[in-house]
């Protein structure tokens, strides 16, 4: 399932781990660590809502959106396509070892789905946060590829369903009253 543009953006971002320590310690933290403080981030959000009831509509529309990008599409989608990661395919080692990685199911990228769900419903309600957790999300993004564990339409793909995710819940989830 890769394509030569494929390939071509993983090599032009990969191509930079293992040549400076500090850069690889930061690939390591912004793939795997960055998304504890953005959830922590979006917990503080919600709790900072004035009334309980926009509280609650709040981390539904959150939980919901995760629950459908991380939970079902991106797992239904792996059940169907067995896509191989990067350091499976080519000849490349990884940057960390971390569990999980050997499963061979690369597409879509599970933490790219969950974090773009999760920027884009913080977006639905804050725009300067939403932005800032976009932010967050791509370059997490781009992490994973510098680390060798997806391909960069791994991460398009979980984008996508991160954005679809929310408009769906946005037009399930009974509107808030104002």
């Amino acid at each position: 399932m890769e394509n030569s543009f494929d390939i071509f953006l993983f090599n032009l971002i990969n191509k930079f781990s293992h040549q400076w320590w500090l850069l690889d310690g930061l690939g390591i933290f912004l793939a795997g660590y960055l998304g504890y403080f953005l959830l922590l981030i979006a917990v503080i959000l919600i709790l900072k809502e004035k009334k309980w009831q926009d509280k609650i509509y709040f981390a539904s529309f959150a939980v919901l959106s995760l629950i459908l990008a991380r939970g079902i599409i991106a797992e239904i989608i792996k059940f169907f396509v067995s896509r191989p990661r990067p350091f499976s395919t080519l000849n490349i080692h990884l940057l960390a070892q971390y569990n999980g990685y050997d499963s061979g199911m690369s597409f879509p990228s599970g933490h790219a789905s969950l974090f773009f769900a999760l920027a884009f419903a913080v977006f639905y309600f804050d725009k300067k946060w939403g932005i800032r957790f976009l932010i967050a999300a791509f370059i997490m993004g781009i992490a994973r590829i510098f680390i060798g564990v997806h391909w960069p339409l791994d991460i398009i793909a979980g984008a996508l369903i991160g954005i679809g995710s929310v408009f769906i819940v946005s037009k399930i989830l009974p509107k808030k009253r104002i």
